[in-house]
């Protein structure tokens, strides 16, 4: 059987420097990354089972590797750490929630702990081009690696969901990376915009059956198809006895 020829593949933010390097959507996970992260993972899990008495509905729904990208609502600071949670440990490393730069980047300090401890990579709201998305197409893809997306693209104000942009279809139209849709149930009453501290109250997470857009062609009117589409997909998780459109 022959032997495939070795290839050094050196990480790609290698030399950047620190400020530079947190900040980087081509930033790679270290060994003290990956630990910081593994050791602060059942911190997190005891925190949302006894403070929110999280519950997760449809786990066995989630994909078994990368790539794939995670979307739900977004009305909490709490949404990425709960989705995060209903991964298993080994993809860690792999799972990059998309947070934004203008929120957890501005900072050094909060550059580091979004990067080191989250895990995120920065979207920034105010100028994130198609190249930034592009960027972010070929790693899904490439590396291969797991998004966290909220494609609301900012926290609901009144805990209702909101229309989904296009960024999503930009990423993953005419990919074989599969999108699944969430819902967060509760985030909203436990940590809502313009609340310092997180409130005891129960968190559910409900996800639902992966959706596939490979054949939708990477255009405009294919990445408006795929926010709608995905939209449908989260409000359709809502409970009966409230489901808000």
């Amino acid at each position: 059987m022959p032997m495939e020829d070795w290839k050094y593949d050196p990480a790609h933010d290698l030399g950047l420097p620190t400020s530079q390097r947190l900040r980087s959507l081509k930033r790679e996970s270290g060994l003290v990354d990956s630990l910081a992260r593994l050791g602060l993972r059942g911190l997190v899990r005891l925190y949302l089972s006894t403070w929110h008495r999280l519950r997760i509905e449809g786990r066995s729904l989630l994909p078994k590797r990368p790539p794939f990208v995670l979307i739900a609502n977004h009305t909490s600071h709490l949404d990425a750490v709960l989705l995060a949670s209903a991964l298993p440990a080994r993809l860690r490393d792999q799972v990059l929630p998309l947070a934004a730069g203008d929120t957890f980047f501005e900072t050094q300090v909060l550059a580091a702990f979004a990067a080191f401890v989250m895990n995120a990579l920065p979207m920034w709201r105010r100028n994130c081009g198609r190249h930034a998305l592009e960027q972010l197409r070929e790693r899904l893809i490439q590396e291969p690696c797991a998004y966290i997306l909220f494609p609301e693209g900012t926290r609901s104000r009144d805990g209702k969901l909101g229309a989904f942009r296009s960024g999503l279809g930009m990423i993953v139209a005419g990919t074989p990376a599969p999108v699944v849709p969430c819902l967060l149930i509760g985030a909203f009453e436990a940590l809502a915009p313009g609340r310092r501290w997180p409130r005891p109250a129960r968190v559910r997470l409900r996800i639902g059956q992966p959706l596939r857009f490979d054949q939708v062609e990477n255009t405009r009117q294919g990445w408006n198809l795929i926010a709608a589409t995905a939209r449908e997909a989260v409000a359709a998780l809502a409970p009966l006895e409230n489901k808000k459109g």
